[in-house]
């Protein structure tokens, strides 16, 4: 028997005795490896979960879960996991401590001349990992973008044929068997291909992942193309491939069998959204992908469902211990500058399709402004209700940004309760938009929105600098100290010293704490 892929972890919750951690590995036989696991005097041997027989289409895999139950203590402790001889550690916080975290997106290209005009593709996993060797990261965050699905257009000539026909045409196509096959396979095969390069496979052994997809986990702009007066978002051909990309995504993001749910994913819904707590900290991740279309993200249903599980989260200060730091997974930036004056004058250039998607995309676009306007409403009623602190992740740009939501409104007991911040990391691989789309950004377009009557959102400058955008691909490591704050470290891939943002809890008093390890 061969290990062909992984071990990949995945973060599966626990509680303040025990850290689940599930780990993904495919071999070229149809009986499962043996797996161990060690941490602190103990170990377990724990059983196969199939997930998929060697028969997986273009991987020609089969697909094994491990579910490890690590025991936590007064103590961080270094666990390690072995295959068929191989070894590798990973960390686990002690028993109420917040966890250290990287957080990245766009984790490859969107076209083929990129990929070749990148001299070392891997070069921010190979940063992640050497910081990883330094301080340990206990969770690693995956914003969107983990593998690029755009090659299908390139690489499958039934697609091309499909593509090359007039969109009233190709609408009312219904996939031959033979497509079918051939998308089966491309979105099975493509992830053990990119996934098993040496530095993100270290990253994805040795750090338990958590994973929310985007567009290009699909293929680019996957929900916001136009319904009318053709329904191309709603085609047969178009549902065909999100169904394989779906599937592969549950498979093998989220590490579940055809029909079950990871045990993160949240109650009353059939969709993606997940969130969990770790001590004082909670991360959530809304699927912005599955019910996405031009005039929605999530459906009400999907909303009320994510708003019923941040009610259940106890305040800071609650007896028992409770959340100081809610960090929310927003694959698209909430605060971004307006692009809907460029949206709308797209009409008057042909063959501008690609970007139109894009921009329909953000937050900002026409049709989603109600949408987000609500969100903002609520994650800052959250924050004033429960003394927590709100703070989003976000990529898919390419570019690093820090953005700032304030408002008045709430009145809330402490001020710091009335702002949520933002943080934009990307991308890992992909490399920055050209210096041409970078002076725009920085010198034309606005940085601040008024978003309702005493909030308002903007762009700032990053920390230390006087720009409001890092033109460089980058990674995110999130490092809690002793005083509950987070120091917020932007990984440069050209620069030797980080970015720095320090996000402080709800009523925080200053101290002299030690900062953490960057």
């Amino acid at each position: 028997m061969t290990i062909k892929f992984g071990p990949i972890l995945n973060f599966r919750g626990g509680s303040d005795t025990v850290w689940k951690v599930g780990v993904l590995v495919g071999t070229d036989a149809a009986t499962p490896p043996a797996l161990g696991w060690e941490a602190g005097g103990k170990s377990g041997k724990p059983a196969a979960t199939p997930l998929a027989n060697s028969g997986n289409g273009g991987a020609g895999l089969s697909l094994w879960r491990f579910d490890c139950d690590v025991p936590r203590g007064a103590k961080p402790v270094v666990a390690s996991h072995s295959v068929n001889g191989a070894k590798w550690n990973f960390a686990v916080p002690a028993r109420d401590s917040a966890p250290a975290m990287a957080y990245a997106s766009c984790n490859g290209f969107s076209a083929m001349k990129l990929m070749k005009s990148t001299s070392v593709p891997n070069a921010l996993w190979d940063k992640l990992n050497a910081k990883h060797a330094q301080a340990p990261f206990h969770l690693l965050l995956m914003g969107g973008d983990q593998i690029y699905f755009d090659s299908t257009w390139e690489e499958i000539p039934e697609l091309q044929d499909w593509a090359a026909l007039p969109t009233a045409k190709g609408v009312k196509v219904t996939p031959a068997q033979k497509m079918k096959v051939l998308l089966r396979d491309y979105y099975r095969g493509l992830y053990p291909k990119r996934w098993s390069q040496a530095a993100p496979a270290q990253a994805f052994a040795t750090i338990p992942t958590l994973m929310m997809w985007d567009d290009h986990d699909i293929f680019d702009g996957w929900g916001s193309y136009p319904s009318a007066p053709h329904d191309l978002q709603g085609c047969a051909v178009y549902r065909e491939i999100f169904g394989h990309a779906r599937d592969n995504f549950a498979l093998y993001q989220q590490q579940c069998a055809p029909g079950k749910r990871h045990p993160l994913a949240l109650a009353g819904q059939d969709k993606f959204s997940f969130g969990c707590r770790v001590g004082s900290v909670a991360i959530l991740a809304p699927d912005m992908r599955s019910e996405r279309s031009e005039t929605q993200v999530l459906s009400p249903e999907s909303w009320k469902t994510i708003f019923d599980w941040l009610e259940e989260l106890p305040a800071s200060g609650a007896k028992g211990g409770g959340v100081k730091h809610l960090f929310v997974m927003s694959s698209i930036p909430v605060v971004y500058p307006d692009f809907s004056m460029l949206e709308g004058m797209l009409g008057f250039f042909p063959g501008r399709q690609e970007l139109g998607d894009d921009l329909k995309d953000h937050w900002t676009s026409v049709p989603h402004r109600q949408e987000r306007l609500r969100l903002i409403h609520r994650l800052l009623d959250f924050g004033a209700r429960k003394k927590c602190r709100v703070t989003l992740l976000s990529g898919d740009v390419h570019v690093g940004a820090v953005g700032v939501i304030q408002s008045g409104r709430y009145g809330a007991d402490h001020p710091a309760a009335q702002v949520v911040n933002q943080l934009t990391s990307s991308g890992i691989v992909h490399p920055a938009p050209p210096g041409m789309v970078l002076f725009f950004l920085e010198n034309v377009v606005g940085k601040s929105m008024s978003d309702d009557r005493e909030i308002t959102s903007e762009i700032v400058q990053i920390p230390g600098t006087q720009h409001h955008f890092i033109g460089a691909r980058n990674f995110l490591a999130l490092q809690p100290d002793a005083e509950d704050r987070y120091w917020a470290n932007w990984h440069l891939e050209s620069e030797s010293h980080p970015y720095t943002k320090a996000i402080h809890p709800v009523g925080f008093k200053m101290g002299a704490a030690k900062l953490p390890e960057q």
